[in-house]
Formats: C-alpha cells, sequence, structure tokens
C-alpha cells in the first residue's frame, strides 16, 4: 500500500504481523468515541457505507445510492466540524489492507477543502489523529 506524502499517517507503518480487521478497528472506535462523547462528537460521528454494493447483482442498488448522494471513496470516519475531520482507517500491518477506487482522490479532496485528513493504521491510531484534530477545535 502506498501512501500519499500530503496525507498524514497515524501509526506505525513499519508493523508487521496479525492484527484485528479494519471493521473490528473500527467498531472499537466508535464504541470509545460514542462512549467518551455521548453528546457530542460521538452523536454526530459517521461511517458512510459504500463498500461492497456491487456484490450479489446489486449494480441497480449502485446506481440508485449514487443519485441519492453516496460517493465513492468516501473515508471511514466523517465528523462534521470546523475543520471536518476525514479519516481513512486501514489495518495496523497496512500489508493487509488495500485501497478502495477513489479513496486516495477523496482524502486529497476533503484536504483541499479545508479538512483534517488522515490514514490511521487501527484504532488506536485513530484515537491519536482524532485527539490532534481535537486540538483544532473550539469547546466541544
Amino acid at each position: 500500500m502506498k501512501f500519499n506524502p500530503d496525507i498524514p499517517v497515524y501509526g506505525d507503518i513499519t508493523f508487521r504481523g496479525k492484527c484485528p480487521k479494519e471493521e473490528v478497528e473500527q467498531a472499537s472506535f466508535f464504541s470509545k468515541l460514542r462512549r467518551d462523547y455521548p453528546a457530542s462528537w460521538g452523536l454526530i460521528a459517521l461511517h458512510p457505507r459504500n463498500e461492497g454494493l456491487k456484490e450479489k447483482g446489486q449494480f441497480s442498488s449502485v446506481i440508485k445510492h449514487a443519485a441519492e448522494g453516496m460517493t465513492k471513496g468516501a473515508s471511514d470516519i466523517i465528523i462534521p466540524g470546523s475543520p471536518s475531520f476525514v479519516c481513512e482507517m486501514k489495518r495496523q500491518d497496512h500489508t493487509q489492507s488495500t485501497w478502495q477506487e477513489c479513496q486516495p482522490e477523496y482524502l486529497l479532496a476533503a484536504k483541499n477543502a479545508g479538512a483534517f485528513v488522515c490514514v490511521a493504521l487501527g484504532a488506536v491510531a485513530a484515537w491519536e489523529a482524532f485527539e490532534a484534530w481535537r486540538g483544532t477545535q473550539g469547546a466541544e
């Protein structure tokens, strides 16, 4: 997996080995976020469901979802704010992850629009990125 030098990566890019799957890491991040910030960040954070829509003959659903506003490559963790938090999560061992179609382009477009963007290698790294982003926010 190749990283864009203009997009910060949180986590140890040299780590190799057994690690949880991306969806487990996302669930861990969102669980902690919603537990620690139930009335603020945990309330507004979201994970857009874009992956896997072409499976099992759902092509017509893909067209419908795109017309309704689904965006290819939307990042895994998005928290509205000023700036917004846009984080693409990958496995702690990023060699076990791949870029999906349009993910790098989405991150760059979000960065160019003024968002705080990053790639996080696992839930701990996503939390580090979240804390760095929180430092850019006003009062909660």
